[in-house]
């Protein structure tokens, strides 16, 4: 996860002229599942850039939204919905997993949300996510370069549309692979956003990750290490040693779930084709969603996957798409290292937050720490551990380099995407930055 504040916005006041005026989105008082009106401010729309209709939730902060920042939230995948941050990891509602017996899901607010102490955007990125769509054949092929432009040019337009928030101090948030994303819009914006940054060093640091938590034998790692010469990717199919050690270790972690290695490894919610494996039911149960919740939920067998099941029912629902007001109607990944970009920004006087699960190997904590090492930056607060309630939360260091000033942390105990593992935990850690408290 990648955050960055960008520390003044008076620079919009001059580049949004260029903008021609366009509708304002809709304010959304009532949601199907939640009872009676939302206490808080949702508006919903679509802005257009580049033959694609970006779709977007935004929730005013219910703290002191005159000065409290504007988050720019976006989610990985690529194409995965905003709803998955809205419901899952930040946003002020959730769905009442416990009280599921079927049909719509119902809404509760969550403890915890972001929006306590700052507004949020939360945007169908690339075109294509979520209630996104193309307009032109020129947009149906969205890519790495192209979602990044599209999402400063969005930002711009956006404020335009609000003033109000000119003045605000400005957030870009990256999760998961929009950690790849963030720092090219934040430097899009300087010019004129446990985050992914290198998708080679990513993988990489997989094996590393994996043999730190134990899950592969001593011998094993040495032995891959050696033939592999601390290489794991585009290996030559030559090397028969490094072949064969990076298959033993394949084996050994097929049935990990690599977005937390804690949690059960679950058969996938959108099995790819010809992907046997994940079709399997866990232990041979009946497929009928609707029972597998229940009995998943209130017995042993419970899987984290089923819960995300909720937010397909919700969100395809007619009078949900009604209330949000949605219109009815492959992905080129062109960028595969982010770091030179995050090397840029390290010139600027840019505030940046970083923070891993400890327990991810989808994007490892090791893989964060080695590129930040790379930066060559100023060690400020050495590593320690940071608390809530008196215990041990994670870790974290602090880096500057002139005006420019890095928060790196771990979140104890968490998978892929923190927030959702340990959402209140990420929202002290955030409530403290935000407002330049140690963590």
């Amino acid at each position: 996860m990648a955050v960055y504040l960008i520390r003044s916005c008076s620079w919009l006041l001059i580049v949004l002229t260029l903008f021609i005026h366009a509708d304002c989105g809709d304010i959304v008082k009532t949601l199907p599942g939640f009872p009676g009106e939302l206490p808080f401010t949702l508006e919903t729309g679509y802005i257009g850039v580049e033959h694609s209709e970006l779709f977007y939730l935004f929730v005013e902060s219910t703290g002191n939204p005159k000065t409290d920042p504007l988050l720019l939230y976006l989610i990985g995948g690529p194409g995965c919905s905003a709803l998955n941050a809205f419901f899952f990891q930040v946003g002020p509602l959730a769905f009442n997993e416990a009280d599921y017996t079927g049909g719509l899901p119902q809404l509760i607010l969550r403890s915890y949300p972001w929006t306590k102490s700052a507004s949020i955007i939360f945007l169908d990125a690339p075109v294509g996510t979520g209630y996104s769509y193309s307009t032109s054949p020129e947009s149906l092929v969205p890519s790495d370069s192209m979602s990044a432009r599209q999402t400063y040019k969005f930002l711009r337009q956006w404020l335009m549309e609000h003033p109000q928030y000119l003045l605000n101090p400005v957030l870009i948030v990256g999760d998961s692979y929009s950690g790849m994303l963030a720092p090219i819009i934040s430097k899009h914006i300087l010019d004129g956003g446990s985050p992914v940054t290198s998708i080679a060093l990513e993988n990489n640091t997989k094996i590393i990750m994996a043999h730190r938590l134990t899950l592969i034998s001593d011998s094993l790692y040495e032995e891959a290490k050696e033939s592999c010469e601390g290489w794991y990717i585009d290996v030559n199919p030559s090397n028969t040693k490094c072949v064969k050690a990076l298959q033993e270790i394949d084996e050994l972690l097929t049935d990990i779930n690599v977005a937390n290695v804690l949690d059960p490894n679950c058969e996938r919610l959108s099995p790819k084709p010809n992907d046997t494996r994940s079709r399997r039911v866990l232990k041979g149960k009946e497929t009928n969603f609707q029972w597998q919740f229940q009995k998943q939920h209130h017995q042993k067998w419970w899987c984290k996957s089923y819960v995300y099941l909720l937010s397909y029912i919700w969100a395809n629902d007619e009078k949900v798409q009604e209330a949000l007001h949605v219109r009815e109607d492959i992905y080129n990944k062109d960028i595969s290292d982010a770091i030179d970009y995050q090397k840029n920004l390290t010139q600027t006087n840019l505030k940046v937050l970083l923070y891993n699960g400890d327990h991810d190997l989808v994007v490892s904590h090791i893989s964060t720490e080695t590129w930040i090492g790379t930066l060559h930056l100023t060690v400020e607060d050495p590593w320690r551990p940071w608390f809530v309630d008196g215990q041990v939360a994670g870790y974290q260091v602090q880096y500057s380099n002139i005006g420019y000033r890095l928060t790196y942390a771990t979140v104890k105990g968490a998978g892929h995407s923190p927030t959702e593992y340990n959402n209140r935990e990420c929202f002290e850690m955030f409530e403290r930055w935000i407002h330049f408290y140690p963590l």
